[in-house]
């Protein structure tokens, strides 16, 4: 009988490595080019995969594409609003079409998908926090590639991507909050020090300044000191 656990070694390091990376690599693209070359590797069937992120109407990426022809693949989904990716990113959880020839389901991409030598798909949503779509695509060159396997390891290795994605989006989110908190203070100390008022009213004047202008409080607070400063220096 077969060692189960030396089978999976391969896919169980692998998972080991880029939940590593996850917690280690500042950069979220180097996390999905490794989910990306590892499904090259450990999953059934694949020849080029790639990551769709959608943003909007006309704001979209192809993340860690294999290959060319994997960008391009992403690309025509986004096209046509069609396809394997567009159905998990919007919709199903995950999506395979066996044969694209054959396929119905998007009329638009399968045959611009085929004359690029895609002949079977897997897709996986890739869950963020905000209101991004993104999804993991897998394509082979030849019909019926992919298998039950196939889902299981693809499975596996989208959650890492959604993960790095979400860790990413956190870690900018952070930076964004503390680079606000210290322009706000700053913009603070300038109003106690033009007005004579203490830290309490020069917060109340900057969120005055906010609510009657429209304007973010971070904004008003960056103005201010870009004006400030700029004055000082002339």
């Amino acid at each position: 009988m077969p060692n189960e656990t030396s089978d999976l070694g391969p896919l169980l390091e692998t998972m080991s490595d880029l939940a590593r990376g996850v917690a280690e690599t500042p950069g979220v693209e180097t996390t999905l080019a490794g989910v990306t070359a590892a499904c090259l590797e450990l999953v059934p069937g694949t020849s080029d995969a790639a990551i769709l992120i959608v943003n909007g109407p006309e704001n979209y990426g192809s993340m860690a594409p294999t290959s060319e022809r994997a960008r391009n693949l992403d690309g025509l989904q986004h096209k046509y609003h069609q396809g394997p990716c567009w159905d998990a990113a919007t919709s199903d959880l995950a999506v395979r079409s066996d044969d694209l020839e054959k396929e119905t389901r998007w009329p638009a991409f399968a045959p611009a998908a085929v004359a690029l030598g895609a002949h079977s798909m897997l897709s996986f949503r890739l869950f963020t926090h905000d209101d991004r779509m993104a999804a993991l695509n897998l394509f082979s060159d030849t019909a019926g590639a992919f298998t039950d396997e196939s889902d299981t390891v693809g499975g596996m290795l989208a959650t890492h991507a959604a993960i790095a994605l979400i860790s990413n989006d956190r870690h900018l989110q952070f930076r964004s909050a503390l680079a606000s908190r210290d322009i706000i203070g700053q913009a603070k100390g300038m109003i106690m020090e033009r007005f004579d008022v203490d830290a309490v009213r020069a917060f109340e004047l900057l969120s005055r300044l906010s609510s009657d202008s429209n304007t973010r409080l971070a904004d008003v607070a960056e103005q201010i000191v870009s004006k400030g400063s700029a004055r000082r220096s002339s």
